[in-house]
């Protein structure tokens, strides 16, 4: 009892020290097993904060890269959609340039070219109404109205004027914010002066009147030239979605960056370094070994030993 208790306040001092380097032994164990400094942000202390901004802004990053993804995607489609559009004008040219060198049109043929021209008009109209995601994409802001009507569209004849009856959508132009400053427009509506022209042009060959034998040359003049004007019309918008596109991927490619430098940044901030905890840990069990064999070492001794 008296060796117990003259070293009971070094024994106590002993084993507090231990049992703080065994607690430390945990975490440099847990550290080595994660790769991580903590598995909570109470273990991080002052770098808790910006550990947890940073992933915000990751996360927040994230969101912004997949917003521009999606209209990329839209753009996509609607280029498809305007490339078919591009082969059916072509078509128009080529019909209106056979019929003309045909000679006579008879009844026959007549019937023919109108029923093929009511047809494009109808697949044009097709492309006009693309649905993507449940959403029609010429239809401005109004994505979830047809943007096409042909019930609301008058049969066209020559001489004729632009008219947008058929048009059910509204104005706006679809737009993305890809960053907390930036927003980009992209797309365009069923209502654009080429696609006007390109459903007047069809129209008017759908509509010919009954009994024409050939095609006059002010209809042949005006569908000719709302055909090219179409063309070149559908062109330029073509290579406006390429521009948007090409404004959306590097939008995308800046969000990537960010997120790949602040991941790193945070990776300092929460990754354990292996090799500096393998060390440390190494050390400290000596230690804890160290401090075992010294406690074990004082409260060793007996009564019957100071006697001897």
């Amino acid at each position: 009892m008296i060796g117990r208790v003259a070293t009971f306040a070094l024994s106590s001092k002993m084993i507090e020290s231990a049992l703080r380097t065994q607690a430390r032994n945990a975490e440099l164990m847990l550290q080595q097993a994660s790769g991580e400094i903590s598995t909570d942000f109470g273990g991080l202390g002052a770098d808790s904060r910006r550990v947890l901004e940073m992933q915000t802004a990751i996360t927040q990053s994230k969101a912004y890269a997949e917003a521009a993804a999606n209209a990329g995607s839209r753009i996509e489609i609607m280029y498809s959609a305007m490339t078919e559009m591009t082969d059916l004008l072509t078509i128009l040219q080529s019909a209106i340039t056979g019929a003309t060198e045909g000679g006579a049109l008879d009844d026959g043929t007549l019937a023919t070219l109108t029923s093929s021209m009511a047809a494009y008009l109808e697949e044009f109209t097709a492309q006009l109404n693309t649905q993507y995601e449940g959403r029609y994409l010429f239809s401005g802001g109004m994505t979830g109205t047809v943007p096409v009507d042909l019930d609301s569209y008058p049969a066209q004849s020559v001489p004729s004027s632009a008219t947008y009856d058929y048009y059910q959508g509204d104005g706006e132009i679809a737009s993305v914010r890809v960053s907390t400053e930036r927003v980009v427009e992209y797309g365009v509506t069923a209502d654009e002066p080429a696609f006007e022209k390109a459903l007047r042009a069809f129209s008017i060959m759908a509509n010919l009147p009954a009994g024409t034998t050939s095609l006059d040359s002010d209809t042949l003049d005006e569908v000719l030239t709302l055909t090219q004007e179409a063309l070149d019309g559908v062109s330029t918008v073509q290579t406006k979605l390429s521009i948007d596109a090409n404004r959306l991927e590097s939008a995308i490619a800046m969000q990537e960056s960010f997120q790949e430098q602040a991941t790193a940044l945070e990776s300092t901030l929460t990754d354990a370094d292996i090799a500096a905890v393998a060390a440390e840990l190494a050390t400290r069990q000596t230690q804890l070994e160290a401090a075992y064999a010294a406690i074990a070492k004082i409260q060793s001794p007996s009564l019957a030993d100071y006697l001897k």
